[in-house]
């Protein structure tokens, strides 16, 4: 059988660095869409709709024998969408009201195969945020680093750390479920490498979840 073409539909240096985790070759293309014309409320069945809006963009430009990947990420408080921070100023009501606090992020994953059909799915994860003060929000939204982000935060950001611990997928909460991400490939026909073993330094941000690790490392062998 030859090669599977992987197609990326996003321009997200994350999503690529996290997809090259998985040891495929892949390509990106991006869609040029209005993701605010899904207004659906619930927060789980936005980032779907939104993924797939993405892919349905792009099916079309697809090339023979390639099958897209496209995701959506969505910080929910409760029933409401905190999403890309349009300023500073959004960006300092939504860590103020997270801190301290739990809520969920959930990140749609739609992937088109080769026979046009559709594989998706929502990753959901509980995050328990720290309670960090005003001047570190300050510092913070000073990088910049914020407005890009639902939420307006990075779960990896090595300087504000803003997240105490999760329950589920870090790197879901990145925007890209690798474990998902692998499942569905695989559903798709695509074989996985086994991927480089995650170094000493990186571990901090691909250990949270054990499905993650089992995709990102090669089995041990028993000492016994």
């Amino acid at each position: 059988m030859s090669e599977i073409k992987i197609i990326l539909g996003s321009a997200s240096p994350r999503r690529r660095a996290l997809l090259a985790k998985l040891g495929v070759r892949f390509e990106t293309m991006t869609a040029d869409v209005d993701e605010d014309v899904i207004t659906v409320a619930d927060p789980a069945t936005n980032v779907l709709d939104r993924a797939r809006l993405k892919a349905a963009a792009l099916q079309d430009q697809l090339p023979s024998g390639a099958i897209i990947i496209t995701s959506d990420t969505t910080v929910a408080d409760g029933a409401e969408m905190l999403n890309k921070p349009a300023d500073e100023d959004e960006a300092w009501r939504m860590l103020r009201q997270l801190r301290g606090r739990t809520h969920q992020v959930h990140t749609g994953l739609i992937v088109i195969d080769t026979a046009g059909k559709e594989h998706a799915l929502v990753n959901s994860t509980n995050v328990v945020m720290r309670p960090y003060g005003d001047g570190e929000i300050e510092a913070y939204i000073k990088t910049g680093d914020p407005m890009d982000k639902a939420g307006a935060y990075a779960i990896q950001s090595p300087g504000f750390r803003p997240v105490d611990h999760i329950v589920g997928c870090f790197t879901g909460v990145m925007g890209f479920p690798l474990c998902d991400v692998a499942d569905l490939l695989e559903r798709c026909g695509v074989s996985l490498p086994i991927p480089e073993k995650i170094t000493a330094e990186e571990k901090i941000d691909f250990y949270l979840c054990g499905r993650c690790e089992a995709r990102l490392n090669p089995k041990q062998e028993s000492k016994s």
